[in-house]
């Protein structure tokens, strides 16, 4: 057989093979068709909108010429919305219907948005817009509506920020009347919080002509805010801005601070309209200019040169329009790989009489994935990171500038993590807060001065109008040191109103910053009700209410009160009577309260009991039956209290106790005699009545001060109204206390602290201040609520209590503190008599230190006789064996040592030595049997009866006698 021959393949065969390959799927891929994506683009031909259009043109040539094997091409179909919510729409039906667009892009404005999306929403047709930045247009309540751009809500934030910085408390929101104007008004309300208040607000139409700017600038200029927030687009605030200058509103002491829509149109704005801005402070967002959006802008104002013979900067609405085309071409190379088989899948209707242009809209069949492939594309941006949030974009940081000469000056920056600070990467510590004070880079505000405006001046709007500022003052019948309306005059004569309140308020006016005119308006209907006075602020019936008025927590609700200028609380006033308290025969008995006077008995006892325990068993003066023991543990302890006891102590746990609780006796007598003293020697005054259920429980009348606040108090602590009397000077008062409540007048009489001290300087006898002090804020001065010059006045108050001034005016219109009564007893009667809470800590320290010597001694008993205590048997009488074993005498003590021994030698001198071995003998037996633990015992022992209370000299003889026998 002859042999195959194997096939060889050359090297140069296969890169042949390969090459061709290569080219063969370059033509396929060169051959394969594209996807056509329509896309409708609807722009204002009354805005600048061939700027737009030129930007969104340039992107997808950007976008295609970067990816040159891109399969999808955009085509776009332009339509113009002639600036108004039906053209808009319009153009969005013959774009859904007749072009059949993927998608849309615009419109500028957003009131013509939030129709648009509504059909987006029911095409399925995403609609994206950079400019549409209303809140109320939400792409959580539309889906297919895409925001490539900030909310207004969003920078509602810097903005507060801004007026915080500043010390700003109040402020005046001028905006555009549309949704993209009044969307910012409930975020930046929000976001001042309590920090500042906005005061006025002023909407502008947006064809608004000079004659209605005009109005609203001097109607602005009438108020006392001067801090002003613009929120417009930057064609009508140019034209507000020129209205401004003209109304003399550019120069100093005003503050302007606009947001985005004027920052980041800084570009498009006329030479003219930078002029009439100049001092404005501003936001825009911060973009970062990369060598890509350099390369961009440069290419964009050739194009726009070439296109428009003009010449025009990249503003940021132009870098999100060049994103938004961006994201389009993107999004479409994504979800658009083949072509559909049905680009818009039209549903099958009933045939009509008549159609409509929305009749032929129908879902498209990619419009969902269209969505989410915008949704999800990232990329960075000619305006920075595109990268959208819940449907929209947010601004990763503010720019702040400063509109000074032919352009703007930054002057800080804004972050969501940072806030206001002058660089934009400023450190900060680790608890989020600044290192230093943030402060804002160097700003010229309108006038060209340096000096931060201040936010609120009522001189500026009254030397504008005339304005005078109506000050209410109450009518009072009495207490008129306060507050004093001459008879006769009228409304609008000032000097007839005089008192503590109305110079207070004077000097306080006088040593403001700026200067107030004012006038004081009498209010006759005070005296019913000082609520209806402060409600004359809150109705605008008023600008301010000055008087004796209390601070409280319901009218805060409507008002804002200035810091008190006098004491606070009410309390209870009463008569009193003089009382000689020699005639009573227990008055030995009054020094003390009950709870003291217990609380020493049992102190007493306890104190005796621990001495008697810790010296029963080693000391003979404290052994006897149990009668004899008993009266000699009462005995000794209350004869400590003069100092008496005569018994000697052989333990030093006992001395100890014994010690601590003379000192303790010495306090008590000591202050006992002085309160006696005083009792017997000193006529007491002592009030009718003491506490607030006593008047309750015995039903009698009480008064208050008409007008007053207190009288709903009253009825919830459980007055009855028909035992509730007005009165409303001091005369009133006097003469009803003096009558009683059984005779026509009243037990007590309830009002301020203020009153009461003043009517107590003029009755120094007979009447005094007594109970409790319920808390209330003082006297204040009424202002609006939000108005800036609570704080100012709350600081020249605090600054004349600091001078002392408001003594002076204290005693200009109350004498000297005391006056006439300075010796008298009138005013609050103190307590009489000791209570025990005054010696707590005396008795606290003799009870732990005896109960400790008291344990101490029982430890050291237990650990020594341990052994016999455990001989006892275990029934139920161990306790009794115990107790019988403690009575039992320590003969090993020193103390019986020392007896025995004296006894045997008395015996040897008496009996001789013969006799001495067998007396000791039965001395020693029989007192031991004599100090045993039973009296049984004592009473079966040969002897004659010798017992323990038994004397030395008794026990020796009865020891003799007994040895002779």
């Amino acid at each position: 057989m002859g042999s195959r021959r194997p096939v060889r393949v050359s090297s140069y065969s296969l890169l042949v093979s390969l090459i061709l390959l290569l080219f063969a799927d370059t033509d396929a891929r060169t051959m394969a068709p594209l996807v056509r994506v329509r896309v409708g683009v609807i722009l204002s031909s009354r805005a600048s909108s061939g700027m737009e259009r030129a930007a969104i043109e340039l992107a997808f040539e950007d976008y295609y010429a970067a990816h040159p094997r891109s399969t999808t091409r955009v085509e776009l179909h332009f339509r113009d919305s002639t600036g108004d919510v039906l053209g808009a729409a319009s153009a969005a039906v013959d774009l859904m219907a007749n072009a059949q667009v993927q998608a849309l892009i615009g419109p500028q404005t957003s009131a013509e948005a939030e129709f648009v999306a509504h059909l987006g929403n029911r095409a399925h047709v995403p609609v994206l817009s950079y400019s549409a930045t209303s809140p109320s247009l939400s792409p959580l309540h539309s889906p297919f509506f895409v925001r490539t751009a900030a909310a207004d809500s969003f920078q509602a934030s810097p903005v507060a920020a801004v007026i915080v910085a500043f010390g700003w408390r109040v402020a005046a929101v001028v905006h555009e009347d549309s949704p993209y104007g009044v969307g910012i008004l409930a975020p930046l309300a929000d976001a001042l919080g309590g920090a500042a208040a906005i005061t006025e607000r002023a909407a502008l139409p947006s064809n608004a002509a000079d004659d209605a700017l005009d109005a609203a600038l001097w109607r602005l200029m009438a108020m006392p805010t001067r801090v002003f927030v613009v929120h417009a687009t930057y064609r009508l605030a140019a034209r507000l801005f020129r209205r401004a200058r003209e109304a003399g509103m550019m120069s100093e002491g005003y503050a302007w601070l606009a947001t985005d829509g004027v920052g980041g149109f800084l570009d498009r704005l006329r030479a003219e309209d930078v002029d009439a801005m100049q001092g404005v402070v501003t936001l825009r967002p911060h973009i970062e200019f990369t060598k890509g959006a350099r390369d961009m802008s440069a290419r964009f104002r050739a194009r726009f040169r070439r296109d428009n013979l003009d010449d025009q900067l990249c503003d940021p609405t132009v870098l999100r329009a060049y994103d938004t085309a961006w994201v389009i071409a993107a999004a479409a190379e994504s979800a658009f790989q083949s072509p559909p088989r049905n680009r818009m899948a039209r549903p099958t209707q009933e045939p009509t009489a008549t159609k409509t242009g929305l009749d032929r809209i129908s879902v498209s069949a990619r419009g969902a994935a269209f969505l989410r492939a915008v949704l999800h594309t990232t990329f960075d941006g000619m305006a920075g990171r595109f990268k959208l949030v819940e449907g929209q974009l947010p601004v990763a940081a503010y720019e702040v500038v400063n509109i000074i000469g032919t352009g703007a000056r930054t002057v800080g920056f804004w972050t969501p993590l940072s806030g206001i600070s002058p660089e934009l990467h400023y450190s900060r510590g680790g608890d989020g807060k600044a290192k230093t004070q943030v402060e804002l880079k160097h700003i010229i505000w309108p006038g060209g001065t340096v000096s931060t405006p201040r936010d609120w001046t009522a001189a500026a709007g009254q030397q504008r109008n005339g304005r005078v500022l109506r000050v209410a003052v109450p009518v009072k019948h009495g207490f008129k040191q306060f507050v004093t309306v001459a008879e006769g005059g009228s409304s609008t004569a000032s000097a007839n109103v005089t008192g503590y309140c109305i110079d207070l308020f004077d000097e306080v006016m006088r040593n403001l910053a700026y200067p107030v005119s004012y006038r004081y308006v009498p209010f006759h209907s005070s005296t019913y009700s000082y609520d209806k006075l402060v409600e004359l602020v809150w109705e605008k019936k008023a600008d301010m209410v000055v008087g004796d008025v209390t601070i409280t927590a319901g009218r805060m609700e409507h008002v804002d009160f200035t810091m008190p200028f006098t004491e606070s609380g009410w309390s209870m006033l009463v008569a009193v009577h003089k009382e000689t308290s020699a005639s009573s025969m227990w008055i030995f008995l009054r020094p003390l309260t009950a709870s003291l006077w217990i609380a020493s008995l049992v102190f007493f006892c306890f104190t005796g009991f621990v001495v008697w325990a810790i010296e029963h068993r080693i000391n003979p003066e404290f052994r006897g039956t149990p009668f004899q023991q008993f009266g000699l543990t009462f005995y000794f302890a209350f004869s400590t209290v003069v100092f008496s006891h005569k018994e000697r102590l052989e333990s030093n746990l006992s001395r100890l106790v014994v010690t601590i609780w003379v000192f303790v006796v010495l306090i008590l007598t000591s202050s006992y005699t002085a309160s006696l003293t005083s009792m017997l020697t000193v006529e007491q005054l002592q009030p009718t009545v003491t506490d607030v259920r006593d008047l309750q429980s015995h039903g009698h009348y009480i008064g208050y001060q008409e007008g007053s606040f207190i009288e709903p108090l009253l009825k919830k602590m459980g007055f009855h109204e028909r035992r509730m009397k007005k009165y409303s000077s001091e005369e009133q008062y006097a003469d009803a206390l003096s009558k009683g409540s059984a005779n026509g007048g009243v037990a007590a009489v309830f009002d301020e602290i203020p009153y009461l001290k003043l009517f107590l300087s003029r009755y120094c006898d007979g009447y005094a201040m007594v109970g409790p002090v319920y808390k209330t804020d003082g006297f204040g001065f009424v202002f609006p609520r939000g108005s800036p010059m609570v704080a100012d006045v709350s600081r020249e108050i605090l600054i004349l209590a600091e001078k002392e001034k408001t003594g002076q005016i204290d005693k200009a219109w109350f004498g000297e503190p005391g006056g006439a009564c300075r010796t008298s007893s009138g005013g609050v009667v103190p307590p009489s008599n000791l209570g025990f809470h005054s010696f707590g800590g005396l008795f606290l320290i003799t009870g732990v230190v005896s109960s400790l010597m008291l344990l101490l001694y029982f430890a050291t008993f237990v650990y020594r006789e341990i052994d016999e205590l455990r001989q006892a048997p275990a029934t139920g009488s161990r306790l009794r064996a115990w107790f019988r074993h403690y009575n039992k005498k320590e003969c090993n003590y020193p103390t019986f040592t020392t007896w025995t021994d004296t006894a045997t030698n008395f015996a040897t001198d008496a009996l001789g030595p013969t006799t001495t071995t067998s007396f000791s003998v039965r001395m020693a037996s029989v007192l031991n049997t004599a100090g045993s633990s039973s009296p049984e015992e004592v009473l079966t022992t040969p002897a004659s009866e010798i017992t323990t209370e038994a004397t030395f000299e008794q026990r020796v003889e009865g020891a003799a006698a007994h040895s002779v026998v």
